[in-house]
């Protein structure tokens, strides 16, 4: 097989283990897709995909990152939680990322917990908190999924034209 023929076939592993990546947060999803579109694009010279439309998929990969964070604290903010919910939810999601499915699904929440007890705050309203920073990590994955799509679909109509 040709070296054209295994990059394609490399690329395609590394979008499918990024789209993977983003569901089942074991993998780095959008990077593994953007080094995906970067081997197709280097599979074909850089002739069709080139620098401007690679810088932004690397934007919109690096976007993928502050969705965790912004879709977390605003959940979180949205039933009235305080500040160090707040921040605690997010600490909670970058430290929990450290720990695989595990971490992402626990340090949000016990982030949130926690900054609400902190802060004087009810068991209930803590866990008010708690569960607002798991339908903003939902939010969050769903928003990632459609920048992720949002890359694919911009690498396909730059390949293509």
């Amino acid at each position: 097989m040709s070296a054209d023929l295994w990059m394609w076939i490399l690329a395609t592993v590394l979008v499918i283990a990024g789209i993977i990546g983003t569901v089942l947060p074991v993998l780095p999803g959008a990077p593994l897709v953007f080094a995906g579109l970067l081997v197709a694009a280097w599979a074909d010279d850089f002739v069709f995909v080139g620098v401007r439309t690679l810088v932004l998929l690397g934007v919109l990969t690096a976007l993928t990152f502050v969705i965790d964070f912004i879709t977390t604290a605003l959940g979180v903010k949205r039933v009235g939680a305080s500040r160090y919910a707040v921040w605690g939810a997010v600490i909670g999601t970058a430290v929990g990322a450290l720990f695989g499915i595990p971490g992402l699904l626990l340090g949000p929440f016990v982030g949130a917990v926690g900054g609400e007890l902190l802060a004087g705050r009810t068991v209930k309203q803590a866990g008010r908190a708690g569960i607002a920073s798991w339908i903003g990590f939902i939010v969050g994955t769903l928003g990632k999924l459609a920048l992720i799509f949002a890359m694919i679909c911009i690498f396909l109509v730059s390949r293509l034209q």
